[in-house]
């Protein structure tokens, strides 16, 4: 097994954020930690990380850690529980629905994050011996459109490129992908071939992201015209003979069907930019761009994928690969960013409801092909419910038992509130998890069971281009935490499949996974990784990263498919696919007259269970924010830095307001990531329509209707305090990890002697007070010895003091007496200045900083850097610390100094 005593040096291991798959050198500390690096020899990132990764060691405190196994008692409290008491119960509770009610009355819902052997025994279980396909997973949620247009162009859900296309392009294209913040290393590497190849960048979004400062050509286009603007593509390469005549006669069916179908969406340069709310010159600019670039990598994310219409928008760009043969050459494919460290693991064992292990799918032949392998005396025979037909299900009572493993969706699905209310009606609902608490766990949850976290536990995980990695283990597993594969398998044996689940390790589990794709293949399935069936634990242990496939006598993988044919259809064709002509299928009114896009930000994951424990990663954008155009921002009446509820069918939130012309008239963005448990009217997807897309069941998180109003808060302030704290009830908050504790922002409209009595009921130690009611000001802080341990300052909206400066001396280990005694000023003393909102979160540089270095004559992103290394780790604050240096226009003052001054 993988060494984890420190003194045998750091471990090799996978980083758990992104699809990316970067390679990390985890070191113990021997006190619980680790220090973290990037793994210069992983052909992922070779030695890069990006701020999340690099904060990793900033997440393995055991705050808040599931421990041990919980059951809800009588009283309705939660209980600990023996292992072998809490197993028996789920497995006896699973027994009884499915004796009483069939099969299809229980689910499994599943998370990218899991590694690739908890997602195949996860999947044996419940669609080979339970005999039931309801096990879908929340990659259901960010690439299933993928998934589905793979399969209907390909054959199977084949990713045709690797990342070295991203060196030898001429072309790059992103459609839909913000990877200057959701995938900075692939990204770096993309700017990298830019400078040094002088390679051209295609950016095509509704918002004008980060990733769009380093475009040679910006599209912002309508939302939902994905498909009309490269069905006017393909028309274009027809119209101007761009076309790859043999490979469309030699490899591929459909095309004259497909292209009559693009001409009837969009069949002309002009239609086009009608369709799509563009210009005619940028649309003409973009087909000239493609056309002339015979290595084209076209590469798509979740602005593609959540959509209704995702698996269409995803055929109308393989279409065009397809019909100039763009496809599996170096610098030449097109390729789906995958948004979770394991959701292409997760395809590969048919972690998704319609798919079955290893590349299969429900058909006959698939189907007795799986159950003779598996020697499973009751396997599923149809698809299972997708992630918001299961939740359906389960509100209806169809669903009576659900297991939940790794992952939020009382957050993350679309109508989240009516996703939370039906956990309550489940007669089961058990939880694997690390956390004690999360939204879905307080959603009536019954049985609770520990499973380890990265860190502790051990497997395999499969990047964006099919590359098939090690986590291992640098942690002992805290408490009684344990594999989820293990708490699976250990179920199994209770309903009594004990032989089929007799597994001893994650090399077993591995094994028997390798061993299933290469079973009868022959070549005739892409997934197979028969070469790695008879590895021995030690060569599981030392695997190095290898993509797939790599068959059994192969000497090395396959980078790239269908340069020369050979797709997964019967007859080995491409199908070009005719898209739907596009349509939103939620209409904006008088009532919702904007369009609500979610999506992620830089230095967030998810929903915060990780990435939220980094006092690093909190200090960007600490709070939950809507951004909207200046010109919306004047028609609905809200202001830059004030607050406003956003509305829709499905719920409300009240956030933070960013006015910025970035966002795109007539339409709202907000970040997916707060909860109820980091704030207090935050959770985006109670917002989101649960429309999805007919062929992926992904739903569309892009472009729901909705109203803004604001909403006055006549106080600002913050508390910070060694221990979570319970605010007031009447109190807008967010939580933020800092260094010693526990941060809150807040605004409210109580009287401030309402606040003074709540903090004397939570603090201990001497209390140190300023109070000017009359102003509006209130300021406290208690002490223990001379240490902050509690701190509350309130104010009129601009004057609650510095949360910067008074987050430094909270996290000092003592103040001094002149500190002591100015702290309450919430002014910066003792060359403890503000350095403002981070912008670098790898090296924690704040924007005062970098704006004192700009007004020093540091000009450019690049000297910025060499002055403050701000912008040299993952690169993804780069296009801030442009946007700040363009702000700034640099003027001769008096005295022959350069000094910025706003612009």
């Amino acid at each position: 097994m993988t060494a984890i005593d420190p003194a045998l040096g750091a471990t090799r291991t996978t980083c758990p954020y992104c699809g990316v798959g970067c390679g990390v050198l985890a070191t113990p500390d021997n006190n619980g930690g680790a220090a973290i690096a990037g793994d210069p020899e992983h052909p992922a990132n070779f030695g890069r990380l990006c701020s999340k990764g690099s904060a990793l060691g900033e997440t393995l405190g055991l705050e808040d850690r599931l421990l041990y196994p919980m059951i809800r008692c009588s009283k309705g409290t939660m209980e600990r529980i023996a292992w072998s008491d809490a197993l028996d119960h789920v497995a006896h509770r699973f027994a009884h629905i499915v004796k009483r009610d069939g099969p299809g009355a229980v689910a499994f819902y599943l998370s990218g994050q899991l590694l690739t052997e908890d997602y195949y025994v996860a999947n044996k279980l419940m669609k080979g011996f339970i005999g039931s396909a309801n096990v879908d997973t929340n990659s259901r949620l960010c690439m299933a459109s993928s998934v589905a247009g793979h399969r209907r162009a390909f054959g199977a859900d084949t990713v045709p490129g690797c990342y070295e296309d991203l060196d030898a392009a001429d072309l790059l294209v992103l459609v839909g992908s913000n990877a200057a913040w959701c995938h900075p290393v692939l990204f770096q590497r993309m700017l990298a071939n830019k400078q040094a190849r002088g390679a051209r960048m295609v950016v095509i979004d509704p918002r004008r992201t980060d990733t769009a400062g380093d475009a040679d050509l910006f599209l912002g286009l309508k939302p939902g015209t994905d498909t009309a603007l490269f069905s006017g593509l393909l028309v274009a390469l027809a119209d101007s003979g761009a076309l790859d005549s043999d490979y469309i006669a030699h490899h591929t069916s459909g095309f004259d069907e497909a292209l009559a179908r693009a001409k009837s969406i969009a069949g002309s340069v002009g239609a086009t930019a009608l369709a799509t709310g563009l210009s005619e010159q940028e649309v003409a600019d973009f087909f000239q761009m493609f056309k002339s670039s015979p290595r084209v990598v076209t590469l798509y994310s979740q602005g593609v994928n959540q959509s209704a219409q995702g698996t269409d928008k995803v055929n109308a760009i393989i279409n065009c690969h397809l019909a100039t043969g763009r496809i599996g050459k170096p610098g030449a494919s097109p390729f789906s960013l995958t948004g979770q460290p394991n959701a292409m693991g997760g395809r590969e064992v048919g972690g998704l409801a319609n798919q079955l292990a290893a590349h299969m799918a429900f058909t006959p032949p698939d189907i007795d092909r799986v159950r003779r392998f598996w020697k499973a005396p009751r396997i599923a025979t149809h698809e299972g419910l997708k992630a918001v037909q299961m939740f359906e299900a389960i509100a209806k009572g169809e669903i009576k038992a659900l297991w939940v493993m790794g992952t939020n969706p009382a957050v993350s699905l679309p109508d989240a509130d009516a996703a939370r209310a039906a956990l309550k009606k489940l007669e089961l609902f058990v939880v694997s998890e690390n956390v004690l608490s999360n939204d879905t766990v307080n959603a009536g949850v019954h049985v609770l069971l520990p499973a380890q976290a990265w860190g502790e536990k051990s497997g395999t995980v499969t990047n964006s281009e099919r590359r098939i990695s090690r986590q291992r283990a640098f942690l002992r597993a805290p408490g009684e935490t344990k594999p989820d594969w293990w708490i699976v398998g250990e179920v199994a044996k209770r309903l009594g499949f004990g032989p089929a689940f007799d597994f001893k390790s994650a090399a077993e589990v591995f094994r028997e996974h390798a061993a299933l794709s290469a079973f009868e293949n022959g070549g005739g399935r892409d997934f197979d990784i028969g070469a790695l069936t008879s590895l021995s634990d030690e060569e599981f242990d030392e695997l190095t990263p290898v993509m797939w496939p790599i068959r059994a006598g192969d000497s090395a993988p396959q980078q790239r498919f269908f340069a020369n044919g050979g797709f997964f259809a019967n007859d080995h064709r491409a199908r070009f696919i005719a898209p739907e002509i596009p349509a939103l299928r939620s209409e904006t009114t008088a009532g919702r007259p904007l369009r609500l896009n979610t999506g992620r930000i830089r230095d967030q994951w998810h929903t915060m269970t990780r990435s939220g424990t980094s006092p690093r990663l909190g200090q960007h954008l600490p709070e939950p924010f809507v951004e909207i155009h200046p010109d919306d921002a004047i028609r609905y009446g809200v202001d830059d830095d004030s607050f406003a509820r956003v509305t829709t069918d499905y719920g409300q939130c009240t956030l933070k307001v960013a006015v910025s012309e970035r966002q795109q008239r007539g339409m709202l963005f907000a970040p997916i990531h707060w909860s109820e448990a980091t704030a207090s009217t935050a959770r985006v997807g109670a917002l989101v329509a649960p429309i999805t897309d007919p062929f992926s069941g992904q739903p569309e998180n892009k472009a729901t209707p909705a109203s803004i109003v604001p909403y006055e808060y006549v106080f600002r302030g913050f508390a910070l305090s060694r221990v979570p704290l319970q605010l007031p009830y009447h109190v807008w908050w967010a939580r933020v990890t800092v260094a010693g504790g526990y941060g809150y922002l807040f605004a409210d409209n109580a009287d401030l002697a309402r606040w003074q009595t709540w903090l004397r009921s939570v603090t201990c130690g001497d209390l140190a007070e300023y109070k000017d009611f009359g102003g509006g000001v209130y300021r406290a802080a208690s002490f223990i010895e001379n240490r902050i341990a509690t701190c509350l300052f309130v104010g009129p909206a601009r004057d609650a003091g510095d949360w910067d400066v008074v987050k430094n001396l909270f996290a000092a280990d003592a103040l001094s007496d002149d500190q002591r005694r100015t702290l309450l000023s919430g002014k910066s003393m003792d060359g403890l200045a503000s350095t403002g909102p981070i912008v670098c979160a790898c090296f924690g540089v704040g924007r005062t900083t970098i704006c004192d270095a700009i007004a020093a004559g540091a000009g450019t992103a690049a000297e910025i850097g060499a002055q403050l290394k701000a912008g040299t780790n993952c690169g993804s604050c780069i296009p801030e610390l442009k946007r700040l240096a363009a702000q700034a226009g640099v003027v001769a003052s008096a005295d022959g100094h350069k000094q910025a001054v706003a612009s």
